[in-house]
């Protein structure tokens, strides 16, 4: 049996006794002196192969949330550091010679080498063994004679990648260099500049953390970096350079730099972030884009965690599995935030030609944290400006005014997004679907669209999907759009045409989604005969000559018919591993005729259909085209081949691309998160200067106004928050305070445009409060 105390084990009364920290920044030196003042008794010994002056970088920010957390575990480092920050409100966007300014932020900052200072001192005080100049014991001996090892020891932690069996680290490089430099004069705002030079897009991060020093990064992308020269300059050479292409930002005045080199940012994630009695925390355990100022945050708030569940848990393995099961969701959601940021940072080259407001906005709004409503509330004047640069009538939202495309003019932003009801027998749409989208089309969105109409029975999804290869079908769906035309006059109503191709014969949703059938199964057809599944899904087989002609004569069919129901818009449907999406991803195409190998050629059979639905299509009415801008899944389409794909669409006639992803094949790994597809959009819409509609977890009208207003879409479409509230944009109109034209409500409806009362409101409010 092992004794109370021995390594690996802890105890509740006092946790782990003997404790080993690798790595002296921020988050180790943090931990080592809170777990020290929770347990007086503990011998913690702290290893740091760099001496105690020895640091990176310049100014740390904190927010105001992790100093509330500082505070409240240790009021001594608290009030230390408040002494030394420097606060500030203001972000000066400075693109094409102009300001602007957008206040009440709040950050707060302190240089690094300080905090560290502060932090030794703590350490010193409580009598944890500070050993610099000293690298540490491999972590699998300091483990064997110490209750607790705490792997603080960065980015290259090589805790981490000695036991990568047991972390399951994935380390992603990203596309730009950057350095980190200082100027001896402080910044009055965090500043962001562009600088368009001869060799590409440059972009200064910068911001003060003392009374007479600011933080300067310089970053661009990789081939920035080449053609400018930088990549053969010395440390002092650089330093200069980056002086000299922002020298209006810094008045003329040089930079220094500390020991600075040109890096590249690694996104660390780990599948696991502790092994037996060892524990990753801060970089060692997760990375986040400097872009939005998390990494000293993250590290700090990970030795608050832990010495929090340490003391709460009763044993080491319940408080390590609280640590990560406590800090985990943050990081991801942290990760998610700086992913966005980064990317936005590495397409920066995309924006310069925006409006100078549209740009600050968009810069601001970059990571989804902070929106168009989260502004309103910083900075009103700023939100204003914005949006009378957009085009808001005075009082309207965003997302309530009007788009043309082609003849049709929608009054609004908002699509009900495509959604299979799996609810159709033989193909015809019934009550079911006249009440479906009936709703959502009484609910005030610009634009209703159809689930997936077939355009063939064995382009069928499953046996429940609507088709419209019938006459008895096209009847059933000119009675849908003529109620919508007649019962929400305004509304516009779309279908989307495709073909299941190797994803068909399935079973509903809800019976299994991608299952095939018991059965009554159809042959399948694709672009080449892999099967959705394997082992599982039925082998397609691959169209020839002639099956490629019945299927764009099927298409066309479907496309007269679609105009005879008086459908306002109409939608290729070129996603999510359907028939056209199939011959568009490499994973999925493996033709060695004229139809597969290069882009250009996986391209021919979907642009020949929609050029033949184009020509059947009245020209008054706009078409749009679905693409899966990923295939997230490694080889398959990349974001750089979904512009292409889109270019050529819009080549052809496309008015507008909806930009989805994934669903191509079923190992895929999506970065799920809110809004986690806009970036595509946004992408496409800002290097072909195209209408795209956004699509993927966008739920609140705050996000729809701020990807509108920061110009990365166009219309938003919605799935699942219309069918939580089919009434979703009237209410979103009502809850901004808007009765304007761009959401009307029904004449049957308009008592319920206010919300009813709940619970008395007339008790008497208290009028003295007596101390």
């Amino acid at each position: 049996m092992t004794s109370p105390g021995a390594p690996g084990t802890g105890t509740r009364s006092g946790g782990p006794q003997r404790i080993a920290v690798i790595g002296g920044g921020p988050g180790g030196l943090y931990a080592a002196a809170l777990l020290k003042r929770l347990g007086p008794e503990r011998e913690i010994t702290l290893w740091e192969r760099n001496a105690p002056d020895d640091t990176f970088g310049f100014g740390v920010v904190l927010s105001d949330e992790t100093l509330g957390g500082i505070e409240h575990a240790d009021p001594v480092v608290h009030r230390a550091l408040q002494k030394e920050f420097v606060r500030w409100d203001d972000i000066d966007i400075v693109h094409r010679g102009h300001t602007q300014t957008s206040g009440g932020h709040g950050f707060a900052a302190l240089g690094r080498r300080r905090l560290l200072e502060i932090l030794h001192e703590r350490c010193a005080s409580l009598g944890v063994r500070l050993r610099f100049r000293t690298q540490a014991p491999p972590a699998a001996e300091l483990a064997a004679s110490y209750d607790l090892v705490i792997a603080a020891d960065g980015v290259h932690s090589l805790t981490r990648t000695a036991h990568a069996d047991s972390f399951g680290p994935r380390v992603t490089t990203h596309r730009c260099r950057y350095i980190w430099l200082a100027a001896d004069f402080a910044l009055d705002a965090f500043r962001f500049e562009t600088a368009e030079t001869a060799y590409g897009v440059m972009q200064l991060h910068g911001y003060p953390f003392a009374p007479d020093a600011s933080t300067v990064i310089v970053e661009m992308r990789e081939e920035v970096w080449r053609a400018a020269g930088l990549d053969t300059c010395d440390p002092a050479e650089s330093t200069r350079h980056c002086a000299r292409i922002f020298a209006d930002a810094l008045g003329g005045r040089p930079l220094r730099s500390n020991n600075s080199s040109w890096l590249t940012f690694s996104t660390v994630v780990n599948d696991r972030w502790s092994h037996g009695n060892t524990v990753l925390i801060g970089d060692a355990a997760h990375t986040a884009h400097f872009s939005i100022g998390s990494g000293t945050k993250l590290a700090v708030e990970d030795a608050l965690a832990l010495a929090a569940c340490i003391e709460e848990q009763p044993g080491l393995p319940a408080a390590l599995a609280a640590y990560e099961s406590e800090r985990r969701p943050v990081v991801e959601s942290t990760q998610r935030a700086a992913a966005a940021s980064l990317r936005w940072f590495e397409e920066l080259g995309t924006y310069v030609d925006q409006p100078p407001r549209q740009f600050a906005f968009n810069l601001l709004t970059r990571s989804r944290r902070v929106t168009h409503d989260n502004l309103r509330l910083r900075d009103a004047g700023f939100a204003a400006a914005v949006e009378e640069e957009f085009g808001c009538p005075p009082g309207t939202p965003p997302m309530f005014t009007p788009l043309r495309l082609r003849g049709l003019e929608l009054r609004n932003r908002v699509v009900v997004s495509p959604m299979d009801m799996y609810s159709a027998t033989d193909g015809v749409p019934g009550d079911f679907h006249l009440v479906h989208l009936g709703a959502r089309a009484l609910g005030g969105a610009g634009l209703v669209m159809t689930e997936m109409v077939c355009v063939s029975p064995e382009g069928r999804i499953t046996p429940g999907c609507t088709g419209l290869y019938t006459d008895g079908q096209a009847a059933a769906w000119r009675r849908i759009t003529d109620f919508v035309h007649t019962g929400s006059p305004g509304t516009a109503i779309g279908i989307q045409l495709g073909h299941s191709g190797r994803k068909g014969s399935t079973r509903l949703m809800w019976d299994g989604i991608d299952q095939p059938l018991d059965e009554g199964n159809w042959p399948l057809t694709a672009a080449s005969p892999t099967p959705y599944a394997q082992g599982v899904s039925q082998v397609p087989h691959a169209l020839d000559e002639a099956g490629l002609d019945a299927v764009r004569e099927q298409f066309t069919a479907a496309a007269r018919r679609a105009d005879a129901c008086g459908f306002d818009l109409l939608e290729l449907h070129c996603a999510h591993g359907y028939l056209l999406s199939g011959f568009l991803s490499p994973l999925t195409n493996h033709r060695t005729d004229r139809y597969g190998g290069p882009l250009e050629n996986r391209l021919r059979f979907p642009l020949e259909v929609f050029d033949a639905v184009r020509e059947r299509w009245p020209d008054d009415r706009p078409m749009t085209v679905r693409i899966s801008a990923t295939d997230w899944a490694e080889g398959g389409t990349t974001a750089e081949d979904a512009v292409e794909i889109a270019r050529a669409f819009v080549a052809h006639g496309a008015d507008a691309i909806d930009v989805s992803t994934g669903q191509v094949v079923p190992g895929e790994r999506p970065e799920y998160g809110r809004s986690y597809q806009t970036p595509y959009a946004d992408r496409i819409r800002n290097a072909l200067c195209v209408p795209v509609v956004a699509v993927g977890a966008i739920s609140s009208w705050d996000d729809v106004n701020s990807l509108l207003l920061a110009g990365r879409a166009d219309l938003c479409a919605l799935a699942r928050p219309h069918l939580y509230d089919p009434h979703w944009t009237l209410h979103a109109a009502a809850e901004q305070g808007y009765a304007g034209p761009g959401a009307p409500w029904p004449l049957p409806y308009g008592a319920g445009s206010r919300p009813p009362p709940t619970g008395r409101t007339d008790a008497p409010r208290p009028r003295l409060t007596l101390g």
